[in-house]
């Protein structure tokens, strides 16, 4: 079984263009079936808008790597149903859920945001790892 990136922590941050994201991520027992081949991890994510001006949120695009390194990726107009709009100093926080094949894996992307003056920009949102409680890396 391929290794991916191992040392990657269940968490993430990343500031772009004066955008921090950061992620904290934790298995979901309580949601997932081993047994059945499914696993499923919640995360949270905390994007806080550190520059001048105000931005919006558009939309979303996750790349989502499981332990044999298959990818999928996910992309959708903003997140958990919203598309906040973030003036200087203020932050939105969400959480959501990722199922998964595997017992490990990871989860990168980016957000599409748009600026006062009707600029559109992505922001990174760094690789964070997916870790049931009980795998053997």
């Amino acid at each position: 079984m391929p290794k991916l990136l191992p040392d990657l922590a269940p968490m993430s941050e990343a500031i772009t263009n004066g955008i921090r994201v950061e992620v904290l991520s934790q298995y979901s027992p309580e949601n997932s079936q081993p047994q059945q081949g499914g696993w499923v991890f919640q995360y949270t994510v905390r994007i806080t808008n550190q520059g001048d001006d105000t931005v919006q949120l558009l939309s979303r695009h996750w790349i989502i790597t499981d332990a044999f390194d298959r990818t999928e990726e996910v992309k959708g107009d903003g997140v958990v149903g919203q598309q906040p709009v973030l003036a200087p100093g203020e932050s939105f926080k969400y959480s959501s859920w990722c199922p998964l094949k595997t017992a490990s894996g990871m989860m990168r992307g980016t957000y599409q945001m748009t600026g006062a003056k009707g600029d559109s920009f992505d922001i990174e949102i760094a690789p964070f790892a997916l870790k049931s409680r009980y795998t053997v890396h």
